[in-house]
C-alpha cells in the first residue's frame, strides 16, 4: 500500500506574500477613503448652509419677524410656530451634522426685527472630519477658508 504525503494549506512564504499585498493595498486605499469621507462631509456642510439660508428666508417671509433668533427656532415643530418653524431637520437645528459644528448668530434686533445673521460650519476635527471652514449670512453667499474660521471676507465657493 502506497502512502502519499500530500500537504494542504499555504506555506509560510505564501502567507507572508499575501499579507504584504494586503498591506500595500491598504496603504493605498485608506488615505483615499479618508479624503473621500472629508469631501462628503464638506459637501454636506455646504448643503446644510444652503438649507439654513433657505429656512431663514422662508422664516422671514412666513412669520414676518425677519430672521430667527437661533437654529432651534427653525427646527421641527408640529404644528409649525414662530418658535418651532419646522423649516430644517432636527440635526441642523441641533447645531451639528456630518462632522461639522454649525454656529448660528443672529443680529441684534432693531425695531423688533432681526435683519442679519451669520452661520459658520466648522469641522469637528480639522483634517479628519473636514479640511475647509465655511461661512454664510443673510446674503446667501457661502464662503470658505482653509486655515481658520471663515468670515464675510473669505473666498466664495464656486
Amino acid at each position: 500500500m502506497e502512502c502519499s504525503k500530500h500537504r494542504s494549506g499555504f506555506s509560510l512564504l505564501e502567507l507572508l506574500v499575501a499579507v504584504a499585498v494586503i498591506l500595500i493595498v491598504s496603504a493605498i486605499a485608506i488615505p483615499n477613503l479618508v479624503r473621500s469621507k472629508m469631501s462628503a462631509n464638506e459637501a454636506s456642510a455646504v448643503g446644510s448652509l444652503r438649507a439654513i439660508n433657505a429656512g431663514c428666508a422662508n422664516y422671514s417671509f412666513t412669520w414676518g419677524k425677519s430672521f430667527p433668533v437661533s437654529l432651534s427656532t427653525l427646527g421641527p415643530g408640529k404644528p409649525a410656530t414662530a418658535n418651532k418653524a419646522d423649516l430644517i431637520d432636527g440635526l441642523l437645528a441641533g447645531g451639528s451634522k456630518s462632522g461639522y459644528i454649525l454656529v448660528y448668530v443672529s443680529g441684534k434686533p432693531a425695531g423688533g426685527k432681526i435683519a442679519t445673521y451669520t452661520v459658520n460650519a466648522n469641522p469637528l476635527i480639522n483634517q479628519k472630519t473636514g479640511a475647509r471652514y465655511f461661512f454664510t449670512d443673510q446674503t446667501g453667499v457661502i464662503r470658505y477658508d482653509l486655515a481658520a474660521v471663515a468670515t464675510a471676507s473669505s473666498k466664495p465657493i464656486s
